[in-house]
């Protein structure tokens, strides 16, 4: 009777899982096991709130196989030994897992083929997490892509929507003693800050096609204009349930498009904006793939010579803690705090803020992301703290400098956003919610804070300095 382990790792699944799949209908019995070892993740183990949602989501997918009477197996350590004694116990033949494609991953994961081939053991990788494999899309010259409009524009061409795999039906359960409670892991922060994340998220495969399907009735079919709107639910909100592989792009695809269908033609939504933004994900995972230094260097070389301002970590901290003075900031920056998570749009405008009017090196916000956010994720986490600061692939030109004040007149014109982050003005008269300095009194009464800097004054300080690059 033959049996095989299937590795979770972030593809907490058991739907459109090719892994999974693959096993069940390969083998006699499956053992699923999950490994926690977040030093082979350095120097990117997951943050704080990564941890916080794995946390919940292996306590979803608990319960997804213990409705089908398995059950999950969890280790701790390094990966390589946890899996041979795992072998040894059951007398797995085979161990099948899905791909990852961050630098210390593909490391780690092509030492243990190597290992575990020379044992003996079948190993059996596969493709969950993206439309295509970063190495399978190429300019016709055979490089990668540096600019994302001609990768999407070949992308795009072979992208067909294809029916996710169904949920396999399990031949059999192998389970071994010695699973570790999901606590021993120490996931969850020791001093509860999660409140809000409890009260934003529902981590899990349920979740994330609750999601999907809330956001294919209703917010799917003005996407185009909603996506900018940071008050209102206009984007999917699905990128922590895809970064945890809860859901897959290509159910996310054909999802949307059987809902679509349903509808009369002259009602049906456009996608292609929503599908473009899927797009720039795989442009991430392109881009980390065949330039594994970016995540701690500039993609642009001609930026290591910048002139970034001194470490000041007063403003850093600041910033982190929505403390800046300027309102569209303070209320991206609390609202990542409160739930993990951040509008797309305003995160623009905060790392703009960073990066520009502060002149803080990129790295420091991306640190910061990389642990306050539930959809951390290392290749769009590098590809969006580079773009806003101009050093990275398609970057945003040295001149854009986001000003908070006529995004927020533009993208929140009614202030419901500013309101609801920032509870001390939310009494504010609108003519002053967004400059509430205009009026000292208010400031005293708020008790929110002056504005650390002059907006006006670091913008051009900033294109002075980024001026320099030009002549390089």
């Amino acid at each position: 009777m033959s049996t095989a382990l299937v590795l979770f790792r972030r593809d907490l699944r058991l739907g459109d899982n090719p892994a999974w799949t693959a096993a069940c209908a390969a083998h006699a019995q499956v053992l699923p096991v999950f490994i926690h070892a977040p030093a082979e993740e350095a120097p990117w183990a997951a943050g704080a709130a990564s941890r916080w949602w794995l946390h919940h989501s292996l306590a979803s997918l608990q319960a997804d196989l213990q409705q089908q009477r398995g059950s999950l197996h969890l280790g701790q350590g390094e990966t390589l030994p946890q899996l041979r004694e795992l072998l040894a116990r059951s007398g797995a033949s085979a161990v099948y897992w899905n791909r990852l494609y961050e630098p210390a991953a593909i490391a780690r994961d092509t030492r243990l083929k190597a290992a575990l081939r020379e044992q003996g053991v079948a190993v059996h990788s596969h493709s969950a997490a993206l439309w295509s494999e970063p190495w399978q899309i190429s300019t016709q010259q055979g490089e990668p892509y540096r600019v994302f409009t001609p990768y999407w524009r070949n992308l795009r061409a072979q992208l067909k929507v294809a029916e996710p795999l169904p949920e396999p039906a399990v031949p059999g359960w192998m389970q071994l003693p010695g699973s570790l409670p999901l606590a021993a892991l120490q996931l969850l922060p020791q001093v509860r800050w999660d409140r809000g994340l409890a009260d934003a998220w529902q981590p899990g495969e349920c979740g994330a096609h609750e999601l999907l399907e809330l956001f294919g009735d209703d917010a799917v079919n003005d996407y185009a204009q909603a996506r900018d709107l940071p008050a209102r639910h206009g984007t999917s909100r699905l990128s922590p349930h895809l970064h945890f592989g809860e859901i897959s792009p290509r159910q996310i695809h054909a999802g949307l498009q059987r809902q679509s269908e349903r509808l009369d033609a002259r009602r049906r939504p456009d996608l292609e904006p929503y599908l473009r933004e899927l797009g720039w994900r795989e442009f991430a995972h392109h881009l980390l793939y065949h330039f594994p230094h970016t995540p701690t260097a500039n993609f642009n070389p001609r930026f290591d010579g910048f002139g970034w301002a001194p470490d000041d970590d007063a403003q850093l901290a600041r910033w982190q803690q929505g403390r800046t003075g300027i309102p569209l900031v303070d209320a991206g920056m609390r609202e990542l705090w409160h739930t993990g998570w951040m509008h797309n749009r305003v995160r623009m405008i905060v790392a703009s803020f960073l990066t520009k009017n502060l002149r803080q090196h990129w790295l420091r916000g991306a640190r910061w992301f990389w642990d306050t956010l539930v959809d951390a994720d290392l290749a769009s986490n590098t590809l969006g703290w580079q773009w806003v600061a101009g050093c990275g692939a398609d970057a945003a030109p040295y001149f854009r400098v986001f000003n908070p004040l006529t995004q927020a007149v533009k993208f929140d014109p009614e202030g419901s956003y500013l309101r609801r982050w920032l509870p001390e003005l939310a009494q504010a008269p609108r003519e002053l919610l967004q400059q509430p300095w205009k009026d000292p009194s208010l400031l005293a009464r708020s008790g929110y804070p002056a504005p650390m800097l002059d907006l006006a004054q670091s913008r051009q300080q900033a294109l002075a300095a980024y001026q320099t690059l030009r002549g390089q």
